[in-house]
């Protein structure tokens, strides 16, 4: 299994020295499930917990508005506003402390645009020399036409910037294809994305959390979606709780020896076109039958909760939720020169 190494310490002068600016949709939520946005409003609950836990001084919003004209005591920024509801909303946080020099968690605004463009990250890849399956991006605006539609008998549809799957659908043909990513351009409740359209891989995703320590990136324990019917295509609902899933897959320590071997190195040659980037999450879909491994996604700044994969591997490693966290905000204001 693969093991993390000792977990990073903020210290007691710069927890009193430093004022944080914690930036999530749902920071200030009370409650348990959100009916809109699942166990999400779960997750950023329990990450001011455990942020306000360590004894951070911390500023608490819950919107973009206080990075527009910032005060002048902020000295760093956690932001989790991801998903604000507009089109590449995932580059503002950056770009916004970016503008008012303030350092901040994560990757810069370019490389969080490249991570979440799905199209750009599965050509980073294959210039890697990483396998990835074949796919095709359809911009909104520009035309959609079968030529560069890859052979398959499944087809599977999403936002090109898709987070936790929402949108995605299947088709076995072209017509079927074609209002998909019709649907996806023109969709009213999200403003209109790019698609893109992959082949359907039957297997499960294997998900390797990343974390740096000292400028070095360092693979996690994996975990893989182990799912009771590999043709099984997850939902936005299943992976944010919002229904019952728990007969069709489970999230299970991942411990194939040869194959987490395999992955790491793939992991290892995927990341060097993110670097820095102080934590992420990357995916491959796998087939255990047959050892195939294709690259899928990656997310930087992705779900840290405790109860999903990166909480999970967290555990596995040795660590707490707290180690976890701490250590990630630990090489956060280390890289920037604040500790």
């Amino acid at each position: 299994m693969t093991q993390a190494p000792t977990p990073l310490r903020i210290p007691e002068e710069a927890k009193r020295r430093l004022n944080i600016l914690f930036l999530a949709k749902n920071a200030l939520w009370e409650g348990e499930i959100h009916p809109e946005d699942g166990n999400h409003a779960v997750y950023h609950r329990e990450m001011r917990e455990v942020l306000e836990g360590l004894g951070l001084k911390l500023t608490i919003t819950q919107t973009h508005d206080i990075l527009f004209d910032p005060p002048n005591n902020i000295d760093f920024v956690f932001p989790l506003l991801n998903r604000a509801g507009f089109f590449n909303s995932e580059m503002l946080v950056p770009l916004l402390c970016e503008r008012a020099g303030i350092p901040y968690l994560g990757a810069n605004p370019i490389l969080r645009g490249l991570s979440d463009d799905k199209h750009l990250a599965k050509r980073a890849a294959v210039d890697a020399g990483v396998p990835t399956a074949p796919w095709a991006c359809y911009r909104k605006g520009a035309p959609v036409t079968p030529d560069k539609l890859p052979q398959a008998a499944r087809y599977v549809i999403k936002p090109n910037n898709s987070s936790a799957s929402w949108g995605v659908e299947d088709a076995h043909d072209w017509d079927g294809v074609q209002a998909a990513v019709e649907r996806i351009h023109y969709d009213p409740a999200n403003g209109g994305q790019d698609a893109i359209v992959e082949p359907f891989l039957t297997g499960s995703d294997v998900e390797v959390p990343v974390v740096t320590i000292d400028g070095e990136p360092q693979v996690m324990p994996m975990l893989i979606f182990r799912q009771a019917d590999p043709s099984h295509l997850r939902t936005y609902y299943e992976k944010r709780d919002l229904v019952d899933r728990s007969q069709k897959y489970s999230l299970d320590p991942f411990e194939n020896s040869n194959l987490v071997d395999r992955i790491a190195d793939l992991t290892r040659k995927t990341w060097e076109e993110y670097r820095p980037f102080d934590y992420g999450r990357f995916e491959f879909r796998v087939n255990e039958e047959t050892g195939d491994v294709q690259f899928l996604e990656l997310n930087l700044n992705c779900n840290l909760w405790s109860q999903k994969v990166f909480g999970r591997s967290a555990v596995m490693a040795g660590w707490t939720q707290e180690d976890l966290i701490e250590t990630i905000v630990a090489e956060g204001l280390r890289r920037h020169g604040l500790i």
